[in-house]
Formats: C-alpha cells, structure tokens, sequence
C-alpha cells in the first residue's frame, strides 16, 4: 500500500515541482482519488490502517524492528598491525600539529636585559644557596655513611646476620632521600623571602627546585646502585672505577638533560619566546642524545664483559638473562634515549617527568622480580626431607614432593617474568594493565589461569594422596609384620596404573575446557575413535577382557610361578593385555592373556609330592614299606623340612610291578612351592634307608652280540656273556 502511494507521488512530483503550495495538495488529492477509486488498492489501504491501528488500541506501541546487528569482522594479524600503526602515526602527526600550535600562538615579548639579569641573581642565588646546603648536609652526615658502610663489610665478611646487608643499603637510601627533602624545604622557605618581591623570579626558583628535587632523586637511585665512595654499600659487584666511572657520567647527564629541560627551557620560553625555547629544547637534547650514544657505544664491549662475568656468578635462570642482556643493553639504552629525544620535542617539562616516573617504576618492578625470582630459584634447588617412618610407610611420597615442588616453583618464577614484562609495559604507557584487569578479556585472562592453576594442583595433590595410600598398602606394615597377599598387590598396582590415566585424562579435559575450547566434539570423537578401534584391535580387547576375568577369578598374581602356554615361570608384572615370566633360565617371556587357555599355578593353598620308588622284585614287599616308612619319619624330625609338611603321609603301597621291579609310593602334602625341597630331602632319606636295609634297586639284563652271530661263522651264538649275566 505504501508502495502504491509512493508510485502517486512520485508521479505527480514534476507538476509539483513547478506549481504552487495549493496545486501541490491538489495533486496529493487527485493521487489520493485515483487510489480510492480502484477496488484493490482502496482493500489495501483499509487492510493497512487498521493493522496500524491495532497497537494504538491496545495502548501499546508497537516495538521497530530493530536491523540485524552487523557482526563483527575478525581482523587478521597483519589488519591489527596497519590499524596500531595509522592509530599511532595520527597521534604523532597531531601532536605535531599541537606544537605548531603552541609555538605560533606562544607570547612575543622584546628581550629586557635589565629584567633578565635582574632574576638571574636571584635565580642564581637560589643555586648556590640550594647546592651548597645540600653538600654541606652531606659533609656532615659523612660519618654516618662510613658506619653503615663497615656495617656491610662486616656482613660481607659473614660476621653479621643475613639482613644486615640490604639493611644497610637501603639505610644509606633513605638517608639520602632525607637529606633530599630538608634541602628542598630549606630551599622553599629562602624563596619565599628572597625573590625580589617578583612573582615571576619565585616562580622560576619554585621551578628549579621542582627540577632539584626530580634529578637529586634519580641520583640517589644512582648512588643506591653504583655506591662510588663506599663499596660496601654496593649491592652489585662492581670495580670501585667502574662505579665511579658510570655514576660520574650517567649523574652529569641526567643533569644536564633534567636541568636543560624544566629549567632553561621553560625560562626561555617566558623570558624571550617559545620559537627560541623550542630551538634550545633541540639543540640540547640533540647534543646530549649523541653523547649518551656514542658513550653507550663506547663502552659496549666492556658492559658486555661485565654481563658475562655476572653471569658466571649468577644461578642459571639470571644466568641466561644476565647474557642475553649483555648482546642487546647498547640497543634498549640507545632506545631509551631517543624515545627522550622525540617525547622533549613535544613537551619540555613533561617528557622528563614521565621518562623519570617511567624508569623509577621500571627499577622499583625489575628489582621487587629479581628477589622473588631468586627466591624462587633457591628453593628449587632445595630437597625435602621426610622423616625416616614416613619414608618407610611412603615410599616414593619424597621422591614425588621433590618433583612436584620444583616444577611448580618453575611455573610460578615463569608467571613472575611475566607479570615483570606486563608492569614494564605499563610503566612505559605502551600497555595500560589496570585497564587491561577490567575488560572482559583480561577478566578471562586471569580467572582462566587462575583457574588451570588451581585444576593442576588439585589433581596433583589427589594423585599425591591415592597413591601415597596405595603405595602404603603395598609396602610392609611395620606393626604387625605381614604384606599384603599376591592378589591384593596385583590389583593395587594395576589400579594405581589405572587411576594415573584416569586423572591425567580428566584433567587435560578440564584444562582444555578452561582454555575455551569445546571438548564436546572431542569427547565425541574419543568415543568414535575408540569404537573404531576397538573393532579394529579385537585382539587387544580379548586381552584387556580375559585379564580382568583373570584377577576377579585370581588366577595368578605377581610373584607366584605358573605355568602357561607350556612356560613355567615366575609372574614378574601384569599389565591390562600382558604378563610378564621369568623361567629358570632367566628368560623373561611376555604372554597375552587372550593366549592363555589354560593357566597352572604351583602357589593356590598346597602342593604334593608323589614319591615313586623302585625296588627289584625279588626284596620283600612288606619290608620296603617298613623302610620307607622310617624314611618318611626321618623327614617328618627334620627341623628345615617338617615346617614345610602338611598332614601325615598317604602310603599307597605297591601302585607298579614289572619283570623286575615293583613300584611303591607315597604321598605327602606341604606348603605351595615347598615340594621340590621335600622331593630332594625325601629322596636322599630313601636313598641312605635302602642302603642300610640291603635293599636293591632293580638291574637289567644285558646280551652281547658279537659280528656274524646266526651266521655258523663263529661257532653257535657268538654270545660272549651268557643270557643270565648282567653288568
């Protein structure tokens, strides 16, 4: 419908254009009649109005349908880069223009020389007056740093406590920072009299102070670090030339940078005009920079040196970064400086504050990450020690707290590193971290960490005490003195197997699903994957089946010795597919258990000796069983064998009668494993019984035959024993 009005409008607007205000409404009228007048079009337009009118009825309004949301393109690596560096290019390229600004619109005055030199007395005054307190509080307190400074040596020498040291040095700072502080107040209470009742000379004394104040500060940090006058305050081992050598220039330079910039600069700018401060502010900086530089690169090999040679001292962790540091410190120093370089273009007083600040926090984040990691490092290399009955109780608990504990120290000084890196970022503005904390990114961030952190420690502490309790089960039990059985043992080690798998899988899962991945599809796949599997290794699961059967029915264990596949051994180790025999050879045999169809083991309650003995026919059958009786006795009196025997003895007389020999036996019963012994003493028992008896053994009857014996050759048989003879 709306169309359709659309289509009228359209059509009448060339007349429209070029009539009146009342010929336009009677081309809107017309358009309006010729809609009207058809039956379709009038249906239409009623059919409109009243579903329009259906909200206003209602008493609600009906909602705009809102646009599909345009979804968010994901930028590629390379779109982020052009993006970051247009963003950083504009900012440069406005801060550009905002100079130019500045400069133009700066106040034009005529130099007054009479004005000028009059605040430089007063300027300079405030100098003298200011340096000399400020050395004259130092010359005084020399003393005091000579103490501390035999308080170190004397911590040095190991003749102190441990904290006597850092105690000292950080004495030596606040000191300075003190004398800081009474040299400024001082140096506002004089400019609050002294300043020719000028507030602009006030002004510029306040100015010099402010500057005072910032670059003294960075030279204590200075003395704080190189000590030049008291090595025993030094907390680096570093030559007293080298520290006198670097504290000299590195203080001369932040001087004349600190000074040049909040002080000279700024005058300049007030006292003559901002086109000339802006030159002063280059050339200075210009200069300054291309020293800092060529001193860097002067002494590049020697700070290299040193690196090294720290290094070898250090522990391995500061080790590696002590040495890659010493390739690339002329790089970050040259850097450092001409970031100061380009920010001093665009603000003169601020750039250092901020270059300042900056490095102040970088020290204070690289310092407070030094002696956590170091911290850290000493005790990764410490052992824990259990106590003797727990080590017996537990067995490999101290073997795994010390390898537990290292590797989480190690992820922790890992995440100290790079907390380090993430402040540094932050002290120089390149990354804002606390804004960083708020966003919903860095809320995952964190919360994800933290929370994998909390999943490894859990699951290891679980795995730590599951084990810990099943290792306990399966070492000996100090009170009563017994082991646990065969079977026992088997099915704690293979559950402990068991339990490994089952927490490592559990918990990669959980890792993965903290990292944002879906693991549905993975779960998903794992079991199709393993269907897939499990029908292309049918043979494994047979295995994996028959050896569960196996230790329900506790058909064997480790330990026992049996007989399988016609391979008698000892059961060295039970996996979930496989044993492991060791035969009496030594040879060890692996064995699947789908293979095993029949299973023999020497080691279930008892075992029996059947005891056969021969004796030539002719002895005296009643007097054999006598005799072996009395043997048997003699084995029952035996100290080393009747422990061994269970129950009495089975005679089962004459089981065997030959030509010439008749068989008797008997049969004893002993402990699992124990019959071989028994065999051997029972024997020799019989052995040395028969003897004394007379009793004889059966003997066979030999015929010799000689060559050509049925021929006639030799006259008969050619026999040279007669039939009857035996050897």
């Amino acid at each position: 419908m709306l169309s359709l009005l659309s289509t009228a409008s359209h059509a009448a607007a060339p007349q429209a254009s070029s009539s009146s205000e009342a010929d336009k409404q009677q081309v809107s009228y017309n358009a309006l009649a010729d809609i009207l007048q058809d039956d379709k079009s009038r249906a239409d337009l009623i059919t409109h109005l009243r579903e329009a009118a259906k909200p206003a009825a209602n008493g609600t309004q009906k909602p705009a349908t809102k646009a599909p949301e345009e979804k968010s393109e994901q930028l590629s690596l390379i779109d982020n880069l052009v993006n970051t560096s247009q963003h950083y290019i504009s900012r440069i390229v406005e801060k550009v223009q905002k100079l130019k600004r500045t400069i133009d619109s700066g106040p034009q005055r005529a130099f007054n020389m009479e004005r000028f030199f009059h605040a430089l007395t007063y300027f300079l005054l405030t100098i003298l007056v200011t340096f000399a307190l400020f050395h004259l509080i130092r010359l005084l307190v020399r003393p005091l740093y000579k103490r501390l400074g035999r308080w170190g040596h004397d911590a040095r020498l190991k003749e102190a406590h441990w904290y006597q040291l850092p105690a000292s040095i950080f004495s030596a700072f606040v000191i300075d920072i003190g004398i800081l502080l009474l040299t400024v107040a001082a140096g506002n209470l004089f400019t609050q009299y002294v300043n020719g009742n000028s507030v602009l000379i006030a002004r510029q004394q306040v100015l010099f102070l402010s500057a005072f104040a910032i670059i003294e500060f960075f030279k204590a940090v200075l003395r704080l670090i190189f000590a030049p006058n008291f090595d025993y305050l030094r907390p680096f081992p570093l030559s007293d030339q080298t520290a006198r050598y670097w504290n000299t220039r590195l203080a001369w330079v932040s001087g004349l940078i600190g000074y040049g910039l909040m002080v000279v600069v700024p005058i300049v700018a007030t006292q003559v005009n901002y086109q000339t401060a802006a030159i002063v502010n280059f050339v200075v900086m210009l200069a300054l920079t291309l020293y800092a530089s060529w001193l860097i690169m002067y002494n590049r090999r020697n700070i290299h040196h040193e690196f090294n040679l720290l290094a070898e001292r250090s522990m391995a962790f500061f080790s590696i970064i002590l040495r890659a540091l010493g390739h690339i410190w002329h790089i970050l120093a040259i850097s450092y400086f001409m970031v100061l370089f380009f920010l001093s273009q665009f603000d003169f007083a601020g750039s250092l504050t901020f270059m300042m600040a900056a490095t102040l926090k970088s020290l204070v984040v690289i310092g407070l990450g030094a002696v956590i990691s170091g911290l850290l490092s000493r005790w990764i290399l410490k052992r824990i020690t259990l106590p003797d009955d727990v080590n017996r109780r537990y067995p490999l608990l101290q073997k795994r707290i010390n390898s537990y504990i290292p590797g989480g120290l190690k992820i922790l000084r890992v995440l100290v590193v790079l907390a380090v890196t993430l402040s540094l970022l932050d002290a120089w503005r390149i990354f804002n971290l606390s804004q960083w904390f708020l966003t919903e990114t860095g809320a995952e961030v964190v919360g994800g960490l933290m929370h994998i952190l909390f999943i490894l420690f859990f699951a290891i502490v679980s795995w730590t005490l599951l084990a810990s309790i099943i290792e306990h089960r399966l070492a000996l039990e100090l009170g009563s003195g017994n082991r646990p059985s065969a079977r026992e043992r088997t099915l704690l080690t293979l559950f402990r197997n068991v339990l490994a798998i089952v927490i490592c899988t559990i918990t990669i899962m959980i890792m993965l699903s903290q990292i944002g991945l879906n693991i549905a599809p993975l779960l998903a796949g794992a079991g199709a994957l393993g269907l897939a599997i499990s029908f292309g290794a049918q043979t494994l699961v047979k295995d994996v089946i028959t050896g569960i059967f196996i230790q329900f029915e506790n058909g064997m264990n480790t330990g026992e010795y049996v007989t399988v596949m016609g391979i008698s051994g000892t059961v060295e180790r039970m996996t979930i597919r496989s044993i492991g025999l060791r035969d009496i050879y030594g040879v060890y045999h692996i064995v699947p258990y789908s293979s095993i169809t029949t299973l023999s083991n020497y080691e279930r309650e008892f075992g029996v000796y059947r005891a056969n003995y021969s004796v030539s026919r002719e002895e005296d059958i009643d007097q054999v069983n006598s005799i072996l009786t009395e043997a048997v006795e003699a084995l029952k009196q035996d100290e080393a064998i009747k422990g061994s025997l269970i129950g009495e003895p089975i005679y089962q007389g004459v089981v065997a009668l030959g030509d010439q020999s008749f068989t008797v036996r008997v049969l004893i019963r002993t402990k699992a494993l124990e019959q071989w012994n028994v065999q051997y003493a029972l024997d020799r028992l019989v052995k040395i019984h028969f003897q004394k008896a007379g009793i004889t053994m059966p003997k066979q009857a030999m015929r010799v035959y000689t060559e050509g014996e049925g021929d006639g050759r030799n006259g008969g048989d050619g026999a040279l024993k007669s039939p009857g003879e035996t050897f």
